[in-house]
């Protein structure tokens, strides 16, 4: 049916009529306050040939938020709620729209990438504690060694070095950051305050009775060592009274050992004394060394003045570790110290009491008469200059040669720990003036062989036999047993110790007589019946030779052997005297492997040439033979 040839005039009307309802909407409902809470805008699924209805005013004020306050609207698959559904649902707060499409997964860091990353957090926590800032400080830290430990455990060395080099730095900043915390600020850096309270005076009481003889004894002494000391205290900036130290210490004994193991004028422990760079091995002890010890003596105060900014608490600390006075300090649930005497209760009895004794001996140097005391005449001083030797010397002989006695030149060499040179190049001490003498005398002085022992302890591991330890050390399964009283050569047990003879107690092996029915001697070689209980080892290991060559000469592809068998053996020469040879000096880093290589050997035909064994430790300047070119 068609309207528009019935009603032509009704069209324009419906359009105005239309048009005047939509503009009433907007000017009625734009003063209306709405008691429903702003939601947020719903875009509804478009549907194909559908037409707009016109809207509600309750509607119009709900969807008319503004668009610019909405950044990303959900859309749903279904159709919006009427308005009785809406009233029915209880109003909840407004929640961020989930977004459905997961992110890219963060790429994951290198071994080089963490550690540089670590490294960061150290120069990131280095700028907090310049600013005060600890806590930070320490948190940066804790970052840097948490990255650290994702290295994964099986990089190249290089990778490995440099987590390792991280871990030393991390932990030596905690430490500095920890003991900021505690820093004394009232020290003044070359003074020594000589207080006087009942602590001090109790010591004074003690080194006028009961310790006079030990105190009268020190001081003598100290005329040895102390001038030279307090010289170097002075150059390095540090308080002269401290010179006195090594009075308490040790009484100026060199010698001197605590029921800690510690030792010398400064009395350093093993760890504290390699710190300071203090060597100690098989021939010297440089913690017995005046000069030497002096030195690191230094070091350790100017570390512990800086730690604790004064005298007194760093004094404690040099005599039993900064660790338990920084411990004792951190009970006071302070961050600084106010006085040293607060904190005298808390440490060690022993440490506790060092301070007061240490000043007591200066309130009675100061004033001896005041307290009793008379002072004796000091020791002439210790005066020395150095040469070079080149060789192992006997101290007793270089004694002789250069007309003093034996006893003065021990005395000006007290790191070494026996009564001659080490076997390597070694700068000895001798009276001042004999130096010329000593190098002019030195081709007359004979190089010094230390006695070989009459045996080695050996302990039994599991799998050796007599047998194998005597082709080890060069010696005989006869020669074993009756040096350890075994009357059975098959039976030994792991873990036994056994003394293995070196010198004129035993037969070599190899020179061990044969059934003649077993050797023949053809020409340049022998002749050799393999017997039940051989190997090719035990065959070159009797006649001094190396399976190789056997193998060589016998034109033996593998090393099995049969009963009854013939070899031909080189006659009274091993495999290595007819190697042209000469000597090598060991350098440092120098290893055997690394020396065979260097002169296109094989590490066993190295090891033999020079009769050493794959255990056997080799040390810088020794004299060893290598292949000649």
């Amino acid at each position: 049916m068609k309207i528009h040839t019935k009603f032509p005039n009704v069209k324009p009307f419906l359009n105005l009529f239309v048009a005047l309802i939509f503009i009433g909407c907007v000017t009625q409902t734009s003063h209306i306050k709405s008691n429903i809470p702003p939601q947020p805008e719903k875009a509804v699924a478009e549907e194909p040939d559908l037409k707009p209805t016109p809207a509600t005013p309750e509607e119009e004020t709900v969807e008319t938020v503004p668009r610019s306050k909405i950044e990303k609207p959900q859309q749903i698959s279904t159709l919006p709620k009427t308005k009785t559904e809406k009233e029915k649902e209880p109003v909840s707060p407004l929640k961020p729209a989930d977004n459905s499409i997961p992110g890219p997964e963060p790429a994951k860091k290198s071994d080089q990438e963490l550690l540089d990353s670590a490294l960061e957090f150290c120069h990131a926590s280095n700028d907090f504690w310049e600013r005060g800032d600890l806590e930070n400080a320490l948190d940066a830290l804790d970052q840097a060694y948490s990255l650290v430990l994702e290295v994964h455990p099986d990089e190249d060395p290089e990778i490995l070095q440099q987590r390792d080099d991280l871990r030393i730095t991390i932990s030596k900043r905690i430490i500095e950051v920890y003991t900021s915390r505690f820093t004394v600020a009232n020290g003044y850096r070359k003074a020594i305050p000589l207080v006087m309270n009942n602590h001090v005076e109790r010591a004074v009481r003690l080194l006028e009775g009961k310790d006079k003889r030990f105190f009268i004894d020190s001081y003598r002494r100290s005329g040895r060592y102390r001038p030279a000391i307090a010289k170097a205290f002075i150059e390095a900036g540090l308080p002269e009274e401290l010179s006195w130290l090594p009075l308490i210490e040790s009484g100026f004994k060199v010698h001197a050992l605590s029921r800690s193991r510690a030792l010398g004028l400064w009395q350093f422990i093993a760890s504290t004394g390699y710190k300071f760079g203090l060597n100690r091995d098989r021939w010297i002890d440089e913690r017995m060394d005046p000069k030497k010890s002096t030195k690191a003596a230094i070091a350790y105060l100017k570390e512990l003045h800086q730690i604790f900014g004064d005298w007194t608490t760093a004094l404690a600390a040099y005599n039993c570790g900064e660790g338990t006075v920084l411990r004792a300090i951190r009970t006071q649930k302070i961050n600084y110290l106010d006085n040293f005497w607060d904190l005298y209760q808390k440490l060690p009895l022993e440490t506790a009491f060092y301070v007061p004794k240490f000043l007591a001996v200066l309130h009675i140097l100061n004033d001896p008469g005041a307290y009793g005391i008379t002072l004796p005449l000091l020791d002439p001083e210790m005066v020395s200059e150095e040469v070079a030797v080149e060789k192992q010397v006997h101290l007793k002989t270089v004694a002789k040669h250069i007309g003093i006695s034996y006893k003065e030149l021990r005395d000006l060499n007290p790191e070494l720990r026996y009564n001659y040179t080490p076997d390597t190049p070694y700068i000895l001490n001798v009276p001042k003036g004999k130096g010329g003498l000593f190098l002019a005398k030195i081709g007359d002085i004979p190089t010094w062989r230390p006695p070989v022992p009459a045996y080695v302890l050996h302990r039994v591991r599991k799998g050796e036999s007599l047998s194998i330890i005597a082709r080890r050390y060069g010696t005989s399964v006869r020669s074993i047993m009756a040096m350890n009283g075994l009357r059975r050569s098959h039976y030994i047990k792991a873990g036994w110790k056994l003394k293995i003879p070196t010198r004129g107690t035993y037969r070599p092996i190899k020179k061990a007589s044969l059934p003649i029915s077993d050797l023949r001697v053809k020409g340049d070689f022998m002749e050799y019946v393999v017997r039940k209980g051989d190997s090719l080892w035990m065959i070159a290991g009797r006649f001094g030779t190396t399976t190789k060559t056997i193998q060589s000469i016998n034109q033996l592809n593998n090393t099995h052997l049969r009963i009854g068998q013939v070899l031909r053996i080189p006659k009274g020469v091993s495999a290595t005297t007819a190697i042209k040879t000469r000597t090598y000096r060991v350098l440092k880093g120098d290893t055997a492997f690394v020396i065979a290589q260097k002169h296109q050997m094989d590490l066993s035909e190295f090891l033999s040439l020079n009769h050493l064994t794959p255990r056997s430790t080799i040390f810088p300047g020794q004299v060893m033979l290598v292949k000649a070119e």
